[in-house]
């Protein structure tokens, strides 16, 4: 298995509202091979260092991962919907 993690930092002017629209809709894509997407902003537990936002997505294996990657609904939420609110976002995949 295969778990994407993406975290996020928003722009200062960037609408919370708009994030969850965004999550929201990256919650709804599917793609063959994915077992589970999980989003969620943060909740806040740290005054310092924390990322705005959290994406984890398992999926079965490298190719499930690559259809996910290149799925063109999942890359005009990042394009369209999340890039404009971000400063910063960090990716990773590991093997789990």
């Amino acid at each position: 298995m295969i778990r994407n993690v993406v975290l996020g930092r928003l722009r200062p002017d960037a609408s919370p509202a708009l994030l969850d629209q965004a999550l929201a809709a990256l919650s709804g894509v599917a793609v063959d091979g994915l077992l589970e997407l999980r989003v969620g902003r943060d909740a806040g537990l740290r005054a310092t260092g924390n990322w705005d936002y959290a994406i984890t997505v398992d999926l079965a294996d490298a190719d499930s991962y690559r259809r996910y990657d290149q799925d063109d609904e999942h890359n005009r939420i990042r394009r369209e919907l999340l890039g404009p609110l971000c400063s910063e976002i960090a990716r990773v995949q590991i093997a789990v």
